[in-house]
């Protein structure tokens, strides 16, 4: 980094930048730790606190109350986390996100972004709309909805809670008693095909992170059951030059089709070796993606983030 550049996102107007970084209810993670870390290095001030703690407030000229600002707003917010909540709880803290970014404040990712990626089903339809493959998904209320679209496949499918993380909820369903009951995925059921060759012995896919249009770095995720996710036991690998050949391009149109400033793609290979893209996260975890690169993640996250936040500060 040069010194010209250290010093336009140290200050914005003779002051610091001032940034929210928004964590998990309860105290920030390793990832908010290596945030902040990094955006203090560059000279920025960091508030670290809870969109829970944010309100609506008309007695301020912002009409925004964000902890530690004493009613003014930042020069930009990172969102690590909009924690779980009750839905009138989730609206409101997403109600600050767009309002913030009405308000001309730069988010990182945006409300829009957010619930785009969230919700499986209108990620999943955001890929096909853009020609992206996915596999073969039906989102439907009503557990006959999910035992029809069983029969319709002939084949082993996996049924996803609409919201979740981590391979959390996931269950493979190979006949309809295996459908969790209505009531443990709120009535909504999110099916697609089981793409995994029946005969594997060793389970494999990819995470692809993404920032400001372009890869910081990729990792096989290799599991000895077919949920491949880190949080569930699986371990990170380097990618091999054989597997790189299209990860890239998919998860980059992968996440324009959402609109994401930064995310985690997660792509698979059917049984005949061909690309899908599975899932986005706005909110990616990279711990174990961090052990497999050379890349400083949280450091070339802040620096793309201040990038953006300074153009906007000082345009």
């Amino acid at each position: 980094m040069t010194q010209s550049f250290k010093d336009s996102v140290q200050r914005v107007s003779g002051r610091p930048l001032r940034l929210a970084l928004f964590v998990e209810a309860g105290g920030g993670d390793w990832h908010a730790r290596q945030l902040r870390a990094a955006f203090e290095a560059r000279g920025a001030e960091v508030i670290t606190t809870t969109l829970k703690s944010c309100a609506f407030d008309t007695r301020l000229p912002s009409g925004i109350y964000i902890p530690g600002f004493d009613g003014s707003l930042p020069d930009g917010v990172f969102v690590r986390s909009i924690s779980t909540g009750t839905l009138e709880q989730i609206t409101l803290r997403l109600g600050i996100l767009h309002a913030l970014r009405e308000s001309g404040v730069k988010v990182w990712n945006d409300a829009r972004a957010i619930e785009r990626c969230v919700d499986k089903s209108t990620a999943t339809f955001f890929f096909q709309r853009a020609g992206l493959p996915v596999p073969a998904t039906r989102t439907a209320e009503g557990i006959d909805n999910a035992r029809t679209f069983l029969a319709d496949q002939a084949a082993p499918c996996v049924s996803k809670p609409l919201f979740g993380s981590q391979g959390n909820g996931i269950r493979r369903i190979d006949d309809s008693t295996d459908l969790p009951e209505p009531d443990a995925v709120g009535d909504v059921y999110y099916m697609q095909r089981y793409l995994r060759r029946s005969d594997e012995t060793h389970f494999i896919d990819w995470r692809i992170f993404i920032s400001k249009h372009r890869v910081l770095a990729a990792m096989s995720r290799i599991g000895s059951n077919w949920l491949t996710n880190i949080h569930q036991g699986a371990a990170a690998a380097i990618i091999n030059e054989d597997d790189d050949e299209g990860l890239a391009g998919l998860a980059l149109a992968a996440a324009e089709a959402i609109g994401v400033d930064y995310a985690g793609v997660d792509i698979i290979a059917d049984a005949d070796g061909n690309l899908n893209v599975l899932e986005i996260n706005s909110n990616p975890a990279w711990k174990g993606l961090q052990s497999v690169t050379d890349v400083n993640i949280a450091w070339t996250l802040a620096e793309d983030f201040l990038q953006e936040v300074s153009a906007r500060a000082t345009s």
